[in-house]
C-alpha cells in the first residue's frame, strides 16, 4: 500500500520505495529431531512435552538492512498458558535471509493446542538502511508508528484459531508460518530519513515448504558410523566462547550422506572423507551446515558443512556480497556484511577486495578449485581475508592469501525471450542493476553482459512454461569474467507467475469508485491510480490495462483489515469484510490504497487471497 497519502509528508511514490522494501517471514516447523533440547519456561521434557525447532526466515525483497532484536516470541495455549521459545534476546538482519531459512532454537515445550503468538521485537538500537534511487544503503535516523511516536519495543499479536490452531503433539509434525509483511507494514519518507511500522501480522499453518535450512554452531560430537554429527545451536550473530557452552538454543542433529560437501579450515571434502576429517576437530568448533528439513522421518540432511576457518569469525576476516564491479583484480563488493575475525560484525555498503592468483577460490556445491577467473560482475561472493583499511566508507580487505566462495546468486525479472533464454533484468540478489558495472565481462566491450539482454544458459532446464513478458527468477552461477555472452548458468528457474504475490493500488485522489463490492469479490478500478502493481519473489509487474479482480479462497477464511482514521477493523471472513466496505462506502468514504497477498493469474488479473487491506477516507 502506499501509505504517502496517510502521512502527507511522505511523497516518495511507492514505485521508488519498493525497491528499497521487503518481506519476512518468520517460519517455525515443529520437528522431533535427534539432539534436540533447549529451554523454555515450560518443565522439563517429559511425556507432556515435545520438541519444537524453531526457524527464522526472509521472503523476497530488498531492505539492505534491517537488523532489530527478537526480545521474545511466546505461544499461548488454550488454558491461558503462556510458554517462551527464544532463550535470548538476539539481533538478527532480516535482510540476509531471502533465501535461507535459519534456525533459531530447538525448545522443549508442552503439548497441546496453542491459540495465538506473540513477536516482541525491540528497535531501541535497529539498524535498518534502504536503497535510493541510486541504488546507495541510506540509514533510517527514526523509526516511529502511525502516530509519530518513536518506537522503541513493538509486539506484534496474531491469532491461532479455527484452521489456523496449532496442535502440537507427540509424533505429530507441524509447521506454522508468522508472516511479517515488511513491504505493506513500513513506509519511508522521502527523504528516505523516517520509517513508520504498523505491522500486518499474518498466520498459515500448512505443509512443510522445500526451503534450503541453514543451522550455525558449535561442534558437539560425531557419528562416523551413523553419518551423523550433533551441533550446539548459537545462531545470527551469537558467538562462540570457550567458557560459554550452554546449550541455551538447544542442539541438532545433522544427517550426512555421499553428496554432502565439506569444506573444513579452507579444503574441500565430500562424503565420509568429510564426516571423518570433521571427527578429528575440537569440540565447539565453529560449524555451518546447510540442508534440507525432512519427513518420514524427520531429519536435516546437509548438502554442505563448512567448519573452522571457513566459517565466518575464525581465523579471517569475511565479507559476504556482490560484486558489482571488476578492474584486474580489483572487486568492490557491494551490500558487504563483514563478519572480524575473532568475532564482531559490521555491515558496511562496500568493500574494496584484492585477489590474486595466490587465492582459492571454491564454488558452493562443488568440490572442485576455481580460480579468480571465475569471479565476474553480478555473483554472490564469500571473501576471507585481511581487513587492511577499516575506515568508515573505505573498508577493504586483502584475499590475496585467503579465498573466494562463489555463492548461488539469484537474478529477478521478466522473460525477453525464451529460446535462447534472455531476461530483462530488474535486480541481481534483490540489488538494483544501475548499481552493477559490467565492463569487462565480456569477450569484448561489445559482447558485455547487457542487463535488458542478458542472456542466460538454462542448459537442460524446461523451459515450456515460461511466457515472454511473464515474470522469472533464475538461481545459478555467473559466467567467467570476460566470457560472456552467455552471461549467467543457471542451476534453477522458478517461474514466479505461480509463486505468492502481493497487490498495490494507490487512489490519488481517494476514491469513491475504486472497488466495486459483490458477494463474490472486489473488482478494482485503476482510474486514477498512482501505483497499481503485482509483486512475486522480488519481480514487479505493471497492471496498467487491467482490471484486477479480488477473490476470496474457497473456504471464505482469512484475516482483512479496513483502515479509516485511527480505526482499524479486522474481519475473519470475507463475506463481512466485503459487506464492511460497501457499508463504508454507502457513507461517503472513499478508497486511497488497498494492499492484498495471495495467488494471481495473470491472464484474468485475478488474485485469491486470504489477506487484504484497505485503506479509506
Amino acid at each position: 500500500m502506499n501509505w504517502s497519502t496517510l502521512f502527507p509528508e511522505f511523497k516518495r511514490p511507492l514505485a521508488r520505495v519498493a525497491a528499497g522494501l521487503a518481506a519476512l517471514t518468520l517460519a517455525t516447523s515443529v520437528a522431533v529431531l535427534p539432539a534436540c533440547k533447549g529451554s523454555s519456561n515450560a518443565a522439563s521434557s517429559s511425556g507432556s512435552d515435545s520438541n519444537l525447532a524453531i526457524g527464522l526466515t526472509d521472503a523476497k525483497g530488498d531492505f539492505i538492512s534491517y537488523s532489530v532484536d527478537v526480545k521474545s516470541l511466546t505461544l499461548t495455549k488454550a488454558n491461558g498458558a503462556i510458554v517462551e521459545t527464544v532463550p535470548v534476546a538476539t539481533t538478527v538482519d532480516f535482510a540476509q535471509y531471502t533465501d535461507l531459512t535459519e534456525f533459531f532454537t530447538a525448545a522443549t515445550v508442552p503439548n497441546g493446542a496453542y491459540t495465538s503468538a506473540k513477536l516482541t521485537l525491540d528497535y531501541s538500537t535497529a539498524n535498518i538502511q534502504v536503497e535510493d534511487a541510486d541504488g546507495n544503503a541510506v540509514p533510517v535516523s527514526k523509526i516511529v508508528d502511525a502516530n509519530g511516536k518513536a518506537i522503541t519495543t513493538l509486539e506484534v499479536n496474531v491469532k491461532l484459531e479455527g484452521k489456523r490452531k496449532l496442535v502440537i503433539a507427540p509424533g505429530r509434525p507441524a509447521s506454522l508460518t508468522l508472516d511479517f509483511d515488511l513491504k505493506a507494514s513500513n513506509k519511508v519518507s522521502a527523504d528516505l530519513s523516517t520509517v513508520v511500522v504498523e505491522p500486518y501480522l499474518l498466520a498459515e499453518i500448512e505443509a512443510h515448504k522445500p526451503k534450503l535450512h541453514r543451522m550455525r554452531g558449535g561442534l558437539k560430537s560425531v557419528d562416523v558410523a551413523n553419518s551423523s554429527f550433533d551441533l550446539v545451536l548459537r545462531p545470527f550473530a551469537h558467538g562462540l566462547k570457550a567458557d560459554d557452552r550452554q546449550e541455551r538454543f538447544g542442539a541438532m542433529n545433522v544427517i550426512t550422506n555421499d553428496n554432502t560437501v565439506f569444506e573444513i579450515n579452507g579444503v574441500t571434502y565430500d562424503g565420509s572423507t568429510g564426516l571423518k576429517t570433521l571427527n578429528t576437530l575440537a569440540t565447539f568448533t565453529a560449524i555451518v551446515a546447510i540442508g534440507d528439513l525432512k519427513f518420514n522421518p524427520r531429519r536435516f540432511e546437509a548438502r554442505e558443512v563448512y567448519a573452522g576457518s571457513s566459517v565466518p569469525g575464525g581465523t579471517l576476516d569475511v565479507v559476504t556480497g556482490d560484486v558489482i564491479k571488476r578492474v584486474g583484480n580489483t572487486l568492490t563488493v557491494k551490500g558487504a556484511t563483514l563478519v572480524r575475525k575473532g568475532g564482531g560484525m559490521i555491515f558496511n555498503d562496500a568493500v574494496t577486495v584484492t585477489v590474486a592468483t595466490t587465492t582459492k577460490v571454491h564454488r558452493q556445491l562443488s568440490k572442485d578449485l576455481f580460480g579468480i577467473g571465475d569471479i565476474s560482475v553480478g555473483q554472490r561472493v564469500t571473501v576471507h581475508g585481511e581487513l587492511t583499511d577499516d575506515s568508515a566508507g573505505s573498508l577493504k580487505l586483502n584475499a590475496t592469501d585467503g579465498s573466494v566462495r562463489l555463492l548461488l546468486t539469484t537474478l529477478r525479472g521478466s522473460v525477453k525471450s525464451t529460446d535462447p533464454l534472455v531476461l530483462n533484468l530488474q535486480t541481481i540478489d534483490g540489488r538494483q542493476v544501475t548499481i552493477f558495472d559490467f565492463s569487462g565481462t565480456g569477450t569484448d566491450s561489445m559482447r558485455d553482459a547487457d542487463p535488458a539482454n542478458y542472456e542466460v544458459d538454462s542448459g537442460s532446464l524446461d523451459l515450456s512454461n515460461l511466457t515472454v513478458g511473464g515474470p522469472l527468477a533464475v538461481r545459478g552461477f555467473v559466467t567467467p569474467f570476460g566470457f560472456a555472452p552467455k552471461d549467467f548458468i543457471a542451476q534453477t528457474l522458478v517461474d514466479v507467475a505461480d509463486v505468492a504475490t502481493t497487490l498495490f493500488v494507490n487512489w490519488v485522489p481517494a476514491s469513491a469508485t475504486a472497488i466495486q463490492v459483490s458477494t463474490t469479490g472486489l473488482t478494482l478500478s485503476l482510474a486514477n491510480t498512482s501505483l497499481h502493481e503485482v509483486w512475486r519473489a522480488g519481480v514487479k509487474t505493471d497492471l496498467t490495462g487491467k482490471t484486477p479482480l479480488i477473490n476470496p479462497t474457497s473456504d471464505d477464511d482469512g484475516l482483512y483489515f479496513v483502515k479509516q482514521g485511527d480505526v482499524t477493523q479486522m474481519y475473519t471472513t470475507f463475506a463481512d469484510f466485503a459487506a464492511g466496505i460497501q457499508t463504508r462506502l454507502n457513507a461517503n468514504a472513499k478508497v486511497d490504497g488497498l494492499v492484498a497477498t495471495g495467488a494471481y493469474v495473470d491472464s484474468s488479473a485475478t488474485l485469491t487471497s486470504r489477506f487484504v487491506a484497505v485503506n479509506m477516507k
